[in-house]
């Protein structure tokens, strides 16, 4: 008799505990709508990682007008070309990725900005089923709540740009010497070729394969500026 009291209650305490951590959460993704992430396990981590390396941890949050038009061209031009038009899952990519992978050892990802936004905000690095569908999850749902501007505001504040660096102003400070809002074309290029592993592509000293990666960002960059979505969206 016990037994059987036992496991109703325990259902039941589960039960609100999820309750709690749903409505938390919900509530986190809305007030992140307005409110810069104060924290992500991705920083945590880096933080930890540089102790006695000598490095510092840089991190600056700015608003979407004060960032070069040339670096939001850039990461859209680099990381999701379609970022205006999906709502938040490029079909076509993942089932391009999901055959390149079958073939080859060298994985190709398919994650569009709102999903890495979803991963660098909410959830940990590293690939794990539980973890993708996570990710889907807080796509959905801060494609729902925010809008374009402000989930690619909090990518380019968020984004790792450098060993311990996150955010293209803490990269234009780092890089350059100068506020994001007064990157040039090249600059901004230069950020954005480096976001896929920003540690094995530096940006300065710039990599063989950052410099190649610059040069393709730079045609592609001019190939979407007359884009009016994107143009909308950059401005």
């Amino acid at each position: 008799m016990k037994l059987k009291g036992i496991v109703p209650r325990t259902w039941k305490i589960i039960k609100r505990v999820f309750l709690i951590l749903f409505i938390a959460q919900l509530l986190y993704i809305i007030l992140l709508r307005w409110v810069n992430p104060p924290v992500t396990m991705t920083q945590i981590g880096s933080w930890f990682s540089l102790i006695g390396t000598g490095k510092s941890f840089q991190r600056d949050y700015v608003d979407l007008g004060e960032m070069s038009q040339h670096v939001k061209l850039a990461v859209i031009a680099s990381e999701d070309q379609l970022f205006p038009d999906h709502d938040g899952f490029d079909f076509k990519s993942i089932e391009k990725a999901l055959k390149h992978n079958q073939k080859s050892k060298k994985i190709r990802g398919a994650s569009t900005i709102s999903q890495q936004v979803a991963k660098n905000v909410f959830l940990w690095q590293g690939r794990s089923w539980i973890r993708k569908g996570l990710e889907v999850y807080f796509t959905f749902m801060i494609e729902l709540v925010w809008n374009k501007k402000r989930i690619l505001e909090v990518y380019l504040n968020v984004a790792e740009t450098g060993e311990g660096i996150f955010g293209v102003e803490a990269a234009a400070q780092a890089y350059y010497k100068k506020p994001a809002s007064d990157l040039n074309r090249e600059e901004a290029a230069m950020i954005a070729a480096c976001l896929p592993n920003p540690v094995k592509y530096s940006v300065n000293p710039p990599a063989r394969i950052t410099v190649w990666r610059q040069k393709r960002i730079l045609q592609q960059m001019r190939n979407l500026s007359g884009d009016p979505d994107i143009a909308e969206l950059v401005k």
